[in-house]
C-alpha cells in the first residue's frame, strides 16, 4: 500500500541573469535570462528547480511565479502531474521534488531514475542569428567548441549555413529555424543544409503548418521542437519528423521528459535534449535526459555573463554530471 503523500512548503522567486552577448533568434532578441526558481521543503530538507517561462506560449515570469506559489504540492511527482498542466511551472516544481527526494534519501537523482552512473555529455553551443559574416566570425572565435547550433531566420539561411561551414570545417553543425521557413524555402534550404554538412534541422516550418514535411525527401534529418511538448504529441509526428527536441520546460518536468524519451525511442525518433537559456540549475536535470539523447543542447550556462554557485563544470563543450550541491 502506497504511503500517503505529505504536503510541502513551496515558494517561488524570480531571478535575472545577464547574458554575455545578446541572444538572437527569429522571434526576437534578449540580453538577460529571467528565470523562476521553485523551492520545496518538508521542514528538514529542501529541493530546488528552475524554469524559464516560454513567451512563445504566453508564459511570463510573473505568471509562472504566481502559479507556483499558488500550487498545493505534495511529495508525489505523480500527483503533481495529475493536477498541473505541462509547462514551466510544473517543470520547476517537478525538478525541485526530484532534488528534495535525493536529499531526503541520500541517493542521487540519477539513481532514483534508475540510471547508471552519469556520463559527461557534449552540448551544442548556440550561434545567435546574424549575418553570414557575423555568424562565421563567432564560430571562428570558439575553436575549442566542436558542436555548434546555428539560429536561422528564413531569407539568407543558405548563406549562413555555408559561411559557418567554411569558417569551421572541423565542427559538427546543427541548425534551428524556429518556425521561420516557408514551404517554398523548405527544399532549397534542406539541400543547402546537406551541402554544408548540417546534421539536423530543427522546426523549419511553423507548428501546426508542418504537414508538408511528410511529402518531401529529408536530405537532412528534421527535428520537431515547437511541434512537440509531451508524449501525447508523438503519434501525429511520425511521418513529418525524424527527431524530437525534448525540453523540460515544455514537457513539464524531468518525470515526463524521461517518459517521453522512452516513448520517442520506441516510436523510432532520435532525441535532442534541449533547454531554454537559464542557469546550471535549469540545465542540471536535463543532463539525466541527455544520457539517452543523440544531441544535447544545454548551453545556457555558457551564454551567461556569470552562472550560479556550484554551476555545472563545462570544459570544451563537455558537461560533467551536476554536483549534489547544485541539484540532485
Amino acid at each position: 500500500m502506497q504511503a500517503e503523500a505529505s504536503i510541502l512548503k513551496l515558494n517561488a522567486s524570480i531571478e535575472v541573469w545577464p547574458l554575455a552577448d545578446a541572444f538572437v533568434i527569429s522571434r526576437g532578441a534578449k540580453t538577460e535570462a529571467r528565470v523562476v526558481v521553485a523551492t520545496v521543503s518538508d521542514g528538514t530538507h529542501s529541493g530546488r528547480g528552475e524554469c524559464v517561462p516560454y513567451a512563445r506560449y504566453d508564459e511570463t515570469v510573473e505568471g509562472i511565479a504566481a502559479a507556483i506559489a499558488a500550487a498545493q504540492v505534495s511529495d508525489s511527482r505523480f500527483v503533481l502531474h495529475a493536477t498541473l498542466p505541462h509547462g514551466a511551472a510544473r517543470n520547476a516544481i517537478d525538478c525541485a521534488l526530484w532534488d528534495l527526494e535525493a536529499k531526503r534519501t541520500g541517493r542521487s537523482a540519477a539513481q532514483l531514475a534508475g540510471l547508471d552512473a552519469l556520463a559527461r555529455v557534449e552540448t551544442c553551443y548556440t550561434l545567435s542569428l546574424g549575418t553570414p559574416e557575423s555568424m562565421a566570425a563567432k564560430a571562428s572565435s570558439v575553436p575549442h567548441l566542436k558542436l555548434l547550433k546555428l539560429k536561422l531566420g528564413g531569407a539568407g539561411d543558405a548563406d549562413r549555413m555555408l559561411a559557418v561551414r567554411h569558417a569551421r570545417p572541423d565542427a559538427r553543425l546543427v541548425a534551428d529555424a524556429n518556425e521561420a521557413w516557408t514551404i517554398e524555402m523548405l527544399a532549397p534550404f534542406l539541400k543547402a543544409a546537406a551541402t554544408a554538412g548540417v546534421e539536423l534541422i530543427e522546426q523549419p516550418l511553423p507548428a501546426g503548418a508542418d504537414a508538408a514535411l511528410a511529402g518531401i525527401p529529408h536530405l537532412v534529418p528534421v527535428c520537431a521542437d515547437e511541434s512537440v511538448h509531451t508524449s501525447r504529441d508523438l503519434p501525429q509526428l511520425r511521418d513529418r519528423y525524424d527527431a524530437v527536441n525534448i525540453k523540460l520546460d515544455k514537457a513539464g518536468g524531468l518525470t515526463e521528459a524521461l517518459a517521453m524519451a522512452h516513448a520517442a525511442k520506441a516510436a523510432g525518433f532520435r532525441i535532442m535534449a534541449g533547454s531554454m537559456v537559464g542557469t546550471s540549475l535549469a540545465a542540471a536535470p536535463a543532463v539525466l535526459l541527455a544520457q539517452q539523447a543523440d544531441w544535447a543542447d544545454l548551453d545556457g550556462p555558457l551564454l551567461l555573463a556569470r552562472d550560479r554557485e556550484h554551476g555545472l563544470l563545462i570544459i570544451n563543450g563537455w558537461i560533467d554530471p551536476p554536483s549534489p550541491a547544485l541539484w540532485g
